[in-house]
C-alpha cells in the first residue's frame, strides 16, 4: 500500500526506541496495531502520521519497513535519528543532511529529498559494521563522508523501489574520531535498538572508569533524537 508525495501517511522511521521517543512525546501520537504491524498513529498538520522502530542495521531496517509499506498506505518516509560524525570538529546534537547516501556493500548512491533547512551536502555512509579504524575514517573522510549510520541506505533503497519520496533528519550523536564507541561499548546495546541490561552491567562492573564516557555518550544520543525530531517535526509543520 503506497502513494505518492502529497497522498498517504508521512512515515517516521527509527531505528530504535530512543530515536522514537520525542516524535511520540510532541506529535502525542497513539499506540496502534495494523494488519499485524505495530505502529505510533497521529497527525501532523492536514496529514496522518505514523512511525516505527525498525531495529538496528540494514536486515531490519529493510524488514521492517517492508512490513510498514504492507499495512499502511505511505506517501513519504522520513528517516530519523542519530548518526555519528567522521569530523572531530563536528557539534554533538548538530543535524547533517547528506547530498549523498552511499550503501557500503554495493556502492549504490541514494539522493534524498530536499526536506529541512539544509545546507545539503557531503556523504552518509551506511553499513552494518561499527567504522573505527583510523585509517578507514581517513578514507572515507577522503571520499566525502561525513557521517555514518547503519539504516538509511537500506530505507532509500526499499523507498525508490516503490516510488516514494524519502528525506533524512539525523543528527551528530558521537564522533568516530574520539574512540569513545568502540566495539565493547557497541555491543552494549541489543540489535533491536534497546539496552542490554545484562551486558551493561558486566561492563560497567569491570570497567568502572568508563561510567563517566558512557553517560557522555548517552547524553549525546537523546540530545541528537532530540534535535533530529525536532528537525523533522519543523519541517513538515511548516509545509502542511
Amino acid at each position: 500500500m503506497t502513494g505518492s508525495e502529497g497522498e498517504g501517511a508521512i512515515a517516521f522511521i527509527c531505528a530504535m526506541p530512543m530515536e522514537i521517543r520525542p516524535l511520540v512525546k510532541r506529535l502525542k501520537l497513539k499506540q496502534a496495531e495494523i494488519r499485524g504491524v505495530e505502529i505510533k498513529r497521529g497527525q501532523v498538520g492536514r496529514r496522518e502520521v505514523v512511525a516505527i522502530v525498525t531495529g538496528m542495521g540494514t536486515k531490519l531496517a529493510r524488514a521492517g519497513i517492508e512490513s510498514l509499506l504492507g499495512a499502511v498506505r505511505v506517501g513519504e518516509v522520513v528517516v530519523v535519528g542519530i548518526t555519528g560524525a567522521l569530523d572531530g570538529d563536528a557539534k554533538i546534537g548538530s543535524m547533517v543532511f547528506p547530498e549523498v547516501v552511499v550503501d557500503s556493500a554495493t556502492g549504490r548512491e541514494y539522493r534524498p529529498a530536499r526536506r529541512g533547512p539544509g545546507p545539503w551536502k557531503g556523504r552518509m555512509w551506511t553499513g552494518d559494521e561499527l567504522t573505527t579504524d583510523p585509517a578507514a575514517i581517513a578514507d572515507l573522510r577522503a571520499r566525502g563522508v561525513v557521517a555514518l549510520d547503519m539504516e538509511t541506505a537500506a530505507l532509500a533503497d526499499v523507498c525508490e523501489s516503490h516510488g516514494i519520496p524519502w528525506s533524512v533528519f539525523r543528527a551528530f550523536s558521537d564522533r568516530a574520531t574520539d574512540g569513545a564507541l568502540n566495539e565493547d561499548v557497541f555491543s552494549l546495546t541489543n540489535q533491536d535498538g534497546t539496552p542490554n541490561a545484562k551486558a551493561v552491567a558486566i561492563y560497567l562492573a569491570r570497567n568502572p572508569m568508563e561510567i563517566p564516557k558512557l553517560a557522555k555518550l548517552a547524553r549525546g544520543a537523546k540530545l541528537a533524537a532530540d534535535q533530529a525530531a525536532s528537525a523533522a517535526i519543523g519541517a513538515f509543520s511548516v509545509s502542511l
